[in-house]
């Protein structure tokens, strides 16, 4: 089936869905837009220009995340919205579906960024399909059955996303993507690269305390922000340090330096204290940049596995970071300490006293935790997100690696394929690299 084909069927499905199931919520609270605003950016400039790392696939790395990304936000309203059916059977949609939809998307953005360049646009659409179902489907389990404390997503978005991705590189263009030449970067696909770095720099705190509560939001952008300011000092000093010639590694400045906004993310929202936020911001560039010194090689020489844009050190490991961190201050948490926004942060601990209030008369007692149960529940989400993701993404490797979808390795990580290409570029149109004259190369090197 043609291209053009397969995305348009696939957007008249979607109208169909949603003539039959999604209405307007009556209750369309607009105070959270500029916070949602904010994440919109995140998901069409941050990931876009993030991913436009790679010499020849600037246009299908930008273009590719802006259908993605559209398409995601139609399903994952709906996806997403099969766990709240009102007795009418009809999806609500307000500014928290909108948000809830962004956040979705980005999981199958973050899945997109480890296949990137050997993957076609109908592989990914498939494949962000296939996500968002079982994303939801995690996201229930961990935050509506588990009940547990993921304000940022740090396991259950960052996390889910590295692995699934990863499972499905596991199937998708095994061991013929090591040697392919174009799988590199160059001067300006790296600016673009950095500027979507600081677009999610800047914007992240936003993202942590979107579906907060007022009386914790302020805590979870502050902690958020620390993290973030002390893990991007923490990555330009060790860069240079990891490179080993005293010179700063610009795929460590793209990357680890957003780490910390992805370790912080379950305990964005509690008591870690400004210097245990700064503390957290350090410690994910350091496992950030182990990561691409140690775990990305020992993945594509003993698993075969290819990750475009270092997901895995980004999102993975700072993810799985993030959650233990989480799952540590979840048995420190009491009334003591944080008042009734306790029973906000963990439903499940609702305590005697406020059993019979207004706001809390639909508790179940069979749901009441001491700290301890709580932080093993958190450590059991961690788990559970472990497996769904890399099984259903293991399977969905297996779907979209039909010889039907299937790109040959020599046009990986090319727009050419994919794109009408109008420019007279030897970096669009020929694998072979462009010749410095000397005296050109005398005169960069004065600089």
């Amino acid at each position: 089936m043609p291209s053009v084909s397969a995305v348009l069927i696939l957007q008249l499905i979607l109208f169909f869905l949603f003539l039959i199931f999604v209405r307007y919520d009556e209750n369309f609270n607009m105070g959270e837009y500029p916070l949602f605003q904010d994440i919109h950016v995140m998901v069409f400039i941050g990931f876009g220009f993030l991913m436009a790392c790679l010499r020849r696939y600037a246009f299908s790395a930008i273009g590719f995340n802006f259908l993605i990304g559209a398409v995601m936000l139609q399903w994952s309203i709906i996806c997403r919205g099969i766990y709240k059916l009102d007795g009418s059977y009809k999806i609500l949609i307000n500014l928290q579906s909108l948000f809830n939809a962004d956040i979705t998307t980005c999981s199958v953005l973050i899945s997109m960024g480890v296949v990137l360049g050997t993957t076609t646009h109908v592989q990914l659409l498939i494949m962000g399909m296939m996500e968002v179902i079982f994303f939801s489907l995690n996201n229930y389990i961990s935050l509506n059955l588990l009940r547990a404390c993921d304000t940022g997503g740090s396991v259950v978005l960052h996390a889910f996303g590295s692995f699934f991705g990863l499972a499905v590189s596991f199937v998708v263009g095994r061991g013929r993507v090591m040697d392919c030449h174009n799988k590199c970067s160059r001067y300006n696909s790296d600016i673009f690269a950095m500027i979507g770095t600081i677009f999610l720099w800047l914007y992240w705190p936003s993202f942590s305390g979107i579906s907060l509560p007022s009386d914790l939001k302020h805590r979870a952008i502050i902690n958020t922000y620390l993290a973030l300011a002390s893990c991007c000092v923490t990555t330009f000093a060790f860069s240079s340090w990891f490179n080993g010639n005293q010179k700063l590694e610009m795929v460590h400045i793209q990357n680890a330096t957003l780490a910390g906004g992805v370790a912080i993310g379950s305990s964005a929202s509690l008591l870690v204290q400004p210097y245990g936020a700064i503390l957290i911001g350090i410690l994910s560039a350091i496992i950030s940049m182990v990561g691409f010194k140690k775990v990305t090689p020992w993945l594509e020489t003993k698993w075969k596995i290819n990750d475009t844009c270092g997901v895995n050190n980004l999102h993975g490991i700072p993810g799985i970071l993030g959650g233990l961190i989480g799952t540590f201050f979840a048995s420190l948490a009491t009334e003591e300490n944080y008042g009734l926004a306790l029973y906000e942060l963990y439903p499940a601990r609702w305590a005697d006293e406020i059993h019979n209030s207004t706001t809390r008369k639909n508790s179940d007692e069979a749901y009441r935790r001491d700290a301890y149960i709580q932080a093993g529940f958190q450590f059991l989400s961690i788990l559970i997100t472990i497996a769904i993701s890399t099984v259903s993404g293991y399977i969905t490797g297996l779907l979209i690696n039909l010889e039907r979808f299937q790109l040959s390795p020599c046009q990986f990580f090319m727009d050419y394929p994919f794109w009408q290409i109008n420019y007279e570029s030897p970096l669009l149109k020929s694998p072979s690299r462009i010749r410095v004259e000397p005296k050109a190369h005398s005169q960069l090197q004065q600089f």
